[in-house]
């Protein structure tokens, strides 16, 4: 049974590729890089074995804890968590949740970031060659490690879906997690920096780490090459250890959740009360807007993209912190404005195939475009009012406040309308509705972030008059350039915002059904 579920692994993948070039694409790029990280850390590897062993211990030890974090952190907060093999889906097999497991996490080892990790594990017994006893050692901690990042990332990848609890639940667990992780990249930053100034300290605490769950296993060589077999033993012990915890928590939130599926939770409405849709003009436009909103009011997929709103001015006093924040923090809106200015590039992917009953409605393109911008905008316009706004209250440059303001909903509006053009010719695979928010499918990471940094480019393109026109303002004082930056922005923003729902509608109403057959197909893979 775990043959099979290794074959019909790997056919879900060929199957998914197959429907899309691009995303076939993708895949490729992600292997290549992939292959090109292996090749540096082959390398890499090979000269660290001409180091003293006190060197080559600390860097493999320091690096491997490094990966391992990677390995539970990145599935969350950069890639996303592959779902090719669901649990729920595997349900119907007969097998225990035992073989379940193991077909799991052979799946892990098997895919691109399995494959590289395992090589590069290998790899370290080039370092050790001088050291016959660590490659001795080798022989059972390598194992061990690599089994522990892939049982690991699958045990937090589930118990951060909220998977063993219901759908409310999951939302929360899914979205709330991303907190600590984004703060954790300044916070490891900022010590990293410190530990940078005192090698000492930096080689006490990859010893420490030696000791923990994150880097025993890939410490045991290292013992072993200096002749330590009791630390060496121990170490092993607690890597051990360790990969057993590990997989009895994740057969704990796995065993709960095929036991107790989530159930979708209905709340008892009063005849009448139909939301927002009683609120908004009976037209086309008012409807998408009153559905898109209730998206964003709703769906954790919308919501996940608005945690990093808040924590934008913390990271931005995390880096300016021995400049002048008050300086930096005026920029919170800016920034703001560029992370929420491209949200609309998969609204229609986050609809699914619910997009069918619009086109069924015979609602415009126009209507389609002006609606989901409105809605967006709805939320994150007092945002940036906001974050505009409470930097000045404590500077006082007031003078300052008009050119900022004008970027800031420039930037927004200008996004607004490249989005309102781009996702009308494509849509991109993306987390069901109440899925985890960070499930992904294969092949999509490199396409994604490709579109959004396609998107990103255009609009600061677009954006440039307006941004050039508030700094100079900015760092010259100048109040007048300011209000004049203040007026171009805001300009600027209403006539491409206007002119990308004119254009993107138009398309839209060609592309329509086309869009509607992919994601159909993105469903069906």
């Amino acid at each position: 049974m775990v043959a099979t579920l290794l074959k019909l692994r790997f056919r879900v993948l060929a199957n998914q590729l197959s429907r899309s070039p691009w995303q076939l694409v993708g895949f490729i790029f992600g292997a290549l890089y992939g292959l090109g990280v292996l090749g540096g850390a082959i390398v890499g590897l090979v000269f660290l074995g001409f180091a003293p062993q006190e060197v080559a211990a600390s860097v493999i030890v320091g690096v491997g804890t490094l990966v391992t974090v990677g390995w539970i952190l990145g599935p969350l907060l950069v890639f996303g968590a592959d779902n090719t093999l669901d649990p729920q889906r595997l349900v119907v097999f007969p097998m225990t949740l035992r073989r379940m497991m193991v077909a799991l996490t052979l799946a892990g080892v098997v895919g691109i970031p399995g494959i590289v990790t395992s090589v590069a594990a290998l790899g370290t017994i080039a370092t050790w060659v001088q050291w016959p006893a660590a490659i001795a050692a080798s022989v059972l901690s390598l194992p061990l490690a690599v089994l522990t990042v892939v049982v690991a990332s699958r045990a937090v990848s589930s118990l951060t879906s909220g998977l063993g609890g219901r759908r409310r639940f999951r939302e929360a667990s899914g979205i709330f997690v991303m907190i600590p992780l984004i703060l954790a990249g300044p916070i490891i930053a900022g010590v990293a920096t410190g530990f940078a100034l005192n090698i000492d300290t930096l080689a006490v605490v990859v010893r420490v780490l030696g000791w923990t769950p994150l880097g025993a296993a890939w410490a045991v060589p290292a013992d072993a090459a200096a002749g330590d077999w009791i630390a060496a033993a121990v170490k092993l012990v607690i890597a051990a250890a360790t990969l057993v915890l590990l997989w009895l928590l994740w057969g704990w939130s796995l065993r709960n959740t095929l036991s107790h599926p989530g159930q979708s939770a209905a709340e008892a409405v009063r005849p009448g009360k139909i939301g927002w849709f009683g609120r908004v003009p009976a037209t086309p436009t008012g409807a998408v807007f009153a559905r898109s909103l209730t998206y964003w009011l709703r769906d954790p997929r919308y919501l996940r993209q608005l945690i990093g709103v808040p924590l934008a001015p913390v990271l931005i006093w995390f880096y300016l912190r021995d400049g002048d924040p008050a300086v930096g923090l005026s920029f919170s809106a800016p920034l703001i404005a560029v992370i929420v200015g491209i949200v609309l590039y998969a609204d229609i992917s986050f609809d699914g195939t619910a997009y069918g009953t619009e086109l069924a409605t015979g609602a415009s393109g126009r209507a389609d475009r002006a609606g989901r911008t409105l809605a967006a905008a709805a939320i994150a316009v007092p945002i940036i009012l906001i974050a505009a706004v409470v930097p000045f209250i404590f500077s006082g440059l007031w003078g300052q406040f008009p050119g900022i303001l004008g970027m800031s909903l420039g930037i927004l509006l200008t996004s607004y309308g490249v989005c309102a053009v781009t996702s009308a010719q494509f849509v991109v695979p993306v987390a069901a509705s109440g899925d985890s928010p960070f499930a992904r499918v294969p092949g999509t990471t490199f396409l994604q972030g490709m579109a959004a940094m396609l998107i990103w480019l255009i609009a600061i393109g677009l954006s440039a008059p307006t941004i050039v026109i508030g700094l100079i303002a900015f760092f010259t004082g100048n109040a007048v350039l300011s209000a004049i930056g203040g007026v171009v922005g805001v300009v600027m923003g209403v006539i491409l915002v206007v002119v990308g729902i004119r254009v993107g509608g138009r398309t839209l109403d060609r592309t329509g059904p086309v869009l509607l057959s992919r994601l159909k197909a993105m469903k069906n893979a």
